[in-house]
């Protein structure tokens, strides 16, 4: 948390966060150049939609990563997996709330399978093998915690890491917590779509980055076109 925080910090001291509703072009990604407003994020009109939610260290390269999903129609980063509600970032990072930093995933299943979705989450988005923790940033709201919503997708998150352990994909096994979904509290405005609001800032530059460029190498064939993005 220390290490995201020094450069959020930095963030907020330097801009104001009036200039947050919109998103910029990236000067080293051109594609990106979709002007998402932050202002209620969640889709209002569900029909045809599916919801995943995942915990996988900090939010803001995973809904980065979920986001540049061919099927994918949003990603909200928020709260999940804690006792209190409503917490906010400084609540969930005080360790006493229990909650881990995740994505809301609204998804056509017609475009993109849960299955596919959690192969992203668990060989493309983040190290699934460290425990309470992402890269530099530790403490337990950075656990990995897949969250299900019916039997069927909690056996096909067992099947899943069962899987990726035999391959030997990783060289420690998978220690993602398998949990039942509960309730997911949205993030505070400012740290929606904040991938691209600040591509050049130095924790998205040399933290984020890496992970959205692992998820793109290893599945091109999900990632939507160009012009979408």
């Amino acid at each position: 948390m220390q290490t995201r925080n020094f450069f959020l910090a930095l963030a907020i001291a330097t801009s104001s966060l009036a200039s947050l509703a919109f998103v910029p072009l990236s000067p080293d990604n051109p594609t990106v150049s979709l002007k998402r407003s932050t202002a209620n994020p969640a889709p209002k009109d569900l029909t045809g939609l599916a919801v995943a939610t995942f915990a996988g260290g900090c939010f803001w390269s995973n809904e980065e990563t979920f986001e540049e999903v061919r099927g994918v129609t949003v990603v909200v980063s928020g709260y999940a997996g804690g006792t209190v509600k409503n917490p906010s970032y400084e609540d969930v990072a005080s360790q006493r709330t229990g909650h881990a930093e995740s994505v809301q995933v609204y998804y056509n299943p017609k475009q993109v399978t849960y299955q596919q979705l959690l192969d992203v989450f668990f060989l493309g988005a983040h190290n699934p093998t460290e425990l309470n923790r992402q890269g530099p940033d530790t403490g337990p709201e950075y656990r990995s915690v897949a969250f299900y919503r019916s039997p069927q997708e909690k056996q096909l998150i067992e099947a899943t890491i069962k899987r990726i352990d035999a391959s030997h994909h990783y060289d420690a096994p998978i220690v993602t917590q398998v949990a039942p979904y509960t309730q997911f509290w949205t993030a505070e405005d400012y740290h929606q779509g904040y991938y691209r609001l600040h591509p050049t800032q130095g924790y998205i530059d040399h933290v984020s980055r890496p992970k959205v460029e692992k998820f793109r190498k290893a599945f091109p064939n999900l990632l939507k076109p160009a012009e979408v993005l």
